[in-house]
């Protein structure tokens, strides 16, 4: 495809304006360092010596926290956190990145969305996970939870230009509440962005879409092999959503947008040669990509930014994000 760099430079900087709610599924990821010092008497396992503890808001939070590091801090979060140890090292950590949680309802019945992965130094230059230990609750909020989380979204989602539904199926985004904020966010005329795992053609009436490769395959029920079934795919999930976009994100061979009256464009990767970590990738994906849709960017501009701040958090380990100033710096560099 043909690119304009003035019109994607301009684009950028554009970004940084819309105000952001994300509504999902709220998690911590506790990432525990240590050093390897022997085998355990008590069964056949490393023992390690503790060097440091790692906090990161994961999940829903991460795209929050995405969006943070590009519209200083114009962005809110609504979901559900246990009344827990964790909870409160989940608020602390959102306002060190000067996010708004004050909309997070508390529920004694579940837990606080965690991650822990633990990695140990095994030689002096390699560190490596050994385990992860999820905490998290089965099963959908319950109803007074439910209730709550609706008139939080009423109240505050007339401040803000962009609502992000970041579905990662652990109970928080029910029918209901999904329905709710599509509709609420409709009449308001404000821009609605999806990442969600499955269940993709049950979001009726967004703005746009971010699912990948593999859970764009599961929901249309065919494997993807070709451009051709990129187009089928994505004319699928437009018909079934009523979208004005849909952004496929594909990994090493990278974007597709599809747009109605079969108008589609694929994007290739940027950068493909320095990926060293791609968790986190997608959020970082969704959060550039609903910025650039809430500042008036076309799709298709919005997702080549989208691109361009996935060539940077990749070369970076872990959850990561960017800001404008080196999503600008970043295309001196790239060939487009």
């Amino acid at each position: 495809m043909n690119i304009d760099r003035e019109k994607l430079i301009s684009s950028i900087k554009k970004i940084s304006e819309p105000k952001v709610l994300v509504v999902g599924d709220l998690a911590l990821d506790e990432m525990i360092y240590g050093d390897a010092e022997r085998i355990s008497r008590e069964a056949p396992v490393l023992i390690l010596q503790h060097t440091r503890t790692k906090l990161i808001l994961g999940g829903a939070s991460n795209a929050a926290h995405n969006v943070a590091t590009l519209n200083n801090g114009k962005v809110g979060v609504i979901g559900v956190s246990g009344d827990d140890y964790y909870s409160e090292l989940l608020f602390d950590t959102f306002k060190e990145a000067n996010i708004d949680c004050s909309k997070i309802v508390k529920d004694k019945a579940r837990k606080t969305i965690v991650k822990t992965r633990i990695s140990g130094s095994i030689t002096t230059s390699i560190t490596q996970q050994i385990v992860r230990v999820d905490r998290q609750s089965k099963g959908p909020i319950g109803e007074d939870t439910e209730n709550r989380i609706i008139q939080n979204i009423k109240e505050v989602l007339p401040d803000y230009d962009v609502v992000i539904l970041s579905n990662y199926h652990i109970g928080t985004l029910t029918d209901r509440i999904i329905k709710f904020t599509i509709d609420y966010a409709n009449e308001l005329g404000k821009v609605v962005v999806v990442d969600a795992q499955r269940d993709l053609g049950s979001y009726k009436n967004v703005t746009s879409m971010t699912p990948n490769l593999p859970d764009t395959e599961k929901s249309v029920g065919f494997k993807i092999e070709s451009e051709q079934d990129l187009k089928r795919a994505g004319e699928i999930l437009l018909t079934q959503t009523d979208a004005k976009a849909v952004l496929i994100t594909c990994g090493a061979d990278g974007m597709f947008v599809a747009k109605p009256n079969q108008d589609y464009t694929k994007i290739p990767v940027f950068n493909k040669s320095e990926v060293f970590d791609v968790t986190g990738a997608g959020d970082t994906v969704t959060a550039v990509y609903s910025l650039a849709l809430g500042a008036g960017i076309d799709p298709v501009y919005s997702a080549l930014i989208g691109n361009v701040a996935a060539s940077l958090v990749v070369r970076q380990f872990g959850c990561a994000t960017t800001t404008v100033d080196e999503l600008l710096n970043a295309l001196k560099d790239l060939k487009i």
